[in-house]
């Protein structure tokens, strides 16, 4: 691996350099949200009508009469990357971690309009048949993938295994997962209608990077000289810090419904990191008070990529990997929720009326509405 030399910084590894721009990205985002919006009709001969609300949200919902139905399909991204090269390095397979990663990335989004996840349908896109003759590592992916499924209380519907080569590079896999959940009673739909000012804002700790800014990670490690096996901390390597499985936070949300507690909002922070919490339309000022700590793997990014606050709280999750927005009288209890689930949360903030801003006053950093774009 190589390194700068001696006495010299290396430049800022952003995002961008990594080989993901989202200024090219979201535009496309924001012309299919308008066309697809365009198709809502073709549900009135069914009898339906979407949530026209939930467009521009993590999940899509349609109301089917006596309760919701929410759906979502998310990918993993390059995680499995970093499996493979971990495989390679120490002789195990990491995807049972990898399967409950690509099972998150979908609940973890539908969750956020106050769904209870029922069924998920599997895609793996393998770069050719001999993919799945490895069969510990096929076996590890099965394996994972059910006990994600029984921690969220969700069925696994079926799937698609595709051989794709020429499509998906030889000896990889692109794995995906669709999910469905329903909103019952109807009262559960967390869409942002009651945010508002004096809502507390709790954010629930993450576990590492989770699956969002794997590009980032992986192109730092052409910067360190021990490679994937640098040590994050004491008998933890980058690759395995990294690979920690992301959090599922679905029995979280039905612990809060069970305790009476119905979140005002919820954001799922993943891509554009904290810039999340500024997802609801609603000219609101959001203002952070304390921040979390921040997981080693991800101050180990932030400090050898250079970055600075302000791309790295915009860019990763920074040991915040879910943010409540509920009612001040419910913040404290949201917490005990939390640990009772095994989760570290804490009240953040709280939202104030003003210009859509992001405030995170311990930090000094300011992010305003232009900072995110997504519908």
């Amino acid at each position: 691996m190589s390194a700068p030399p001696s006495g010299t910084a290396a430049p800022a590894l952003d995002y961008r350099a990594a080989g993901i721009d989202y200024d090219l990205i979201d535009p496309l985002k924001v012309a299919a949200q308008r066309s697809a919006a365009a198709t809502a009709a073709q549900l009135h001969g069914h009898g339906f009508a979407e949530v026209a609300a939930s467009r521009g949200e993590s999940a899509y919902v349609i109301d089917v009469g006596p309760f919701y139905l929410a759906s979502i399909v998310e990918c993993l991204g390059s995680k499995a990357l970093v499996a493979d090269e971990m495989a390679r390095l120490t002789g195990r397979s990491w995807y049972d971690a990898i399967a409950q990663d690509t099972i998150a990335m979908a609940v973890n989004d539908l969750i956020t309009v106050g769904a209870t996840p029922l069924v998920v349908q599997a895609y793996w896109a393998a770069g050719g048949s001999e993919w799945f003759a490895d069969r510990e590592r096929a076996q590890a992916l099965v394996a994972g993938w059910q006990r994600a499924c029984e921690a969220c209380g969700i069925a696994w519907g079926g799937g698609e295994t595709p051989a794709l080569a020429g499509i998906v590079e030889a000896g990889r896999i692109d794995l995906a997962a669709a999910c469905t959940g329903i909103v019952n009673p109807k009262s559960r739909l967390t869409l942002g209608e009651r945010l508002g000012p004096g809502d507390a804002i709790v954010l629930v700790a993450s576990s590492g990077i989770h699956a969002n800014g794997l590009s980032l990670a992986r192109k730092l490690v052409e910067r360190l000289p021990g490679g994937w096996l640098s040590e994050v901390s004491p008998g933890l390597s980058y690759g395995a810090a990294l690979l920690a499985p992301t959090v599922l936070y679905a029995p979280l949300t039905e612990a809060l419904h069970r305790a009476g507690i119905t979140p005002h909002y919820a954001a799922n922070i993943t891509g554009h990191g904290w810039r999340k919490l500024l997802r609801h339309p609603k000219p609101l000022r959001y203002r952070i008070d304390c921040v979390p700590e921040v997981p080693a793997v991800l101050r180990f990014i932030q400090q050898h990529a250079g970055l600075g606050d302000h791309e790295a709280y915009g860019t990763l999750n920074m040991g915040a990997g879910f943010a409540l927005y509920v009612a001040a009288a419910d913040a404290a209890r949201t917490v005990e929720v939390a640990a009772a689930c095994g989760l570290q949360a804490l009240v953040a903030g709280h939202v104030e009326a003003g210009e859509k801003e992001l405030r995170v006053e311990p930090l000094g950093l300011h992010y305003d509405a232009g900072e995110l774009q997504l519908r």
